[in-house]
């Protein structure tokens, strides 16, 4: 039966809990399970150290190396992404790391292509050399000059961190040749974006973002192959990084109201950048909604709509975009984005604060998450902090004067 994505979101991962005479999702919290001998729970030790799945007869033995409660929110991301597997982690930067490692160590080659901008921890992991990894930062046309005999993979995130940039998946694939191709999907999420399907090797999401969707859990996940997965299930066995239960728990009961709450924040993001865009204390607006943030006409082709996200350029520069984030009211002023509760933060001054100086976002962007609470609420609060940052440039004048 071939189910509507909304049902999907509900459903998926949830086939098993009818035989186990349960209606909500189980929380399986132990730490070691029971062996059926030593023969055996050491086969079962070997397979699921070595990346691969429990067997009939087996164990799960240890919660570094699997939990049902962790396995079954990655069956209903995989389904959402549709990909063959998917393998979840502590956070989104232990998922970014282990697909360096794992590809990195299975090619034996050392060096990526990273295609900016990108999420200020990922930049920053792959500038500073810290897994042995060279990387060439490059814009998505120039991908393919980039590209070396020892390029084991290329980065992009589209709609990108914080300018909201559209990158082409399709041509970045071609561009790429053999070598595998991750997208950062944390933006668009499965709503709106299918990276796979247009010839992407990786998905990635920072969880903590929309697929938690309520500013309670961290983690992160990669859709990609089964064989892919398993080298991050064996990387992640390695290292550590699996997913905490609850985390897994948390997130698969956010997935059943993915699509409401996506489509929900977009139409409220819709009505916030249209009205920004009216605002003379607003130098510019980065939503992907406008034409002008879509020169390629990737909404509607590539991702089925704009997203939730919006940057915004303020005319007064740093001074008014420290005057908004500190006067709004109903917006928090905080890191993260995708919750039900709209965010407001300086990219240059936190996320991407790592990032070369030449990558670095405006020091005048200040980028908005928007989140479930009524547009005109959220018009209202920017509306007086943005009439705030005329009073700070007259002090700024005064004080100058």
């Amino acid at each position: 039966m071939t189910l509507h994505p909304d049902s999907l979101a509900v459903h998926a991962g949830r086939d098993d809990l009818a035989s186990l005479g349960v209606h909500a999702l189980p929380l399986d919290l132990s730490s070691t399970n029971p062996l059926p001998g030593i023969e055996l729970g050491g086969m079962s030790y070997e397979v699921l150290a070595t990346g691969g799945h429990p067997f009939e007869g087996g164990s799960n033995v240890y919660a570094r190396l699997w939990n049902p409660t962790v396995a079954r929110f990655e069956e209903a991301l995989a389904r959402l992404e549709h990909a063959e597997e998917a393998v979840a982690f502590s956070s989104g930067m232990a998922a970014i790391t282990a697909v360096l490692l794992a590809l990195t160590n299975e090619s034996a080659k050392r060096h990526v292509v990273a295609v900016r901008p990108l999420y200020g921890g990922t930049d920053h992991l792959l500038a500073s050399g810290l897994l042995g990894v060279e990387t060439t930062f490059c814009s998505p046309a120039d991908v393919a000059a980039a590209l070396r005999d020892d390029t084991a993979l290329v980065v992009l995130e589209t709609p990108a961190n914080p300018t909201l940039e559209l990158v082409d998946i399709r041509r970045v694939v071609a561009a790429s040749g053999d070598v595998p191709v991750l997208v950062d999907n944390t933006f668009a999420t499965p709503v709106l974006q299918h990276p796979l399907d247009l010839g992407a090797a990786l998905s990635l999401h920072s969880a903590t973002k929309y697929l938690g969707g309520h500013g309670d859990v961290v983690g992160g996940v990669v859709a990609c192959d089964a064989r892919l997965a398993a080298a991050l299930r064996r990387t992640r066995a390695i290292t550590g990084a699996i997913m905490h239960p609850l985390a897994a728990y948390l997130l698969h009961r956010g997935l059943a109201t993915l699509p409401v709450r996506m489509r929900a924040q977009q139409d409220g993001a819709r009505v916030v950048a249209e009205w920004l865009t009216t605002r003379a204390e607003v130098a510019r607006v980065h939503f992907p909604g406008f034409a002008d943030s879509d020169p390629r006409g990737l909404v509607g082709s590539q991702q089925s709509g704009p997203g939730a996200m919006i940057a915004i350029e303020l005319a007064g520069g740093f001074d008014a975009a420290a005057a908004v984030t500190a006067s709004v009211r109903l917006f928090t002023h905080a890191v993260s984005l995708g919750s039900v509760d709209s965010l407001i933060q300086h990219p240059a001054a936190l996320t991407h604060r790592p990032v070369a100086s030449a990558a670095k976002p405006s020091d005048a962007l200040v980028r908005l998450s928007i989140g479930l609470e009524d547009p005109a609420d959220l018009v209202a609060d920017l509306d007086q902090a943005l009439t705030a940052t005329t009073g700070v440039r007259e002090r700024v004048r005064s004080a100058l004067n």
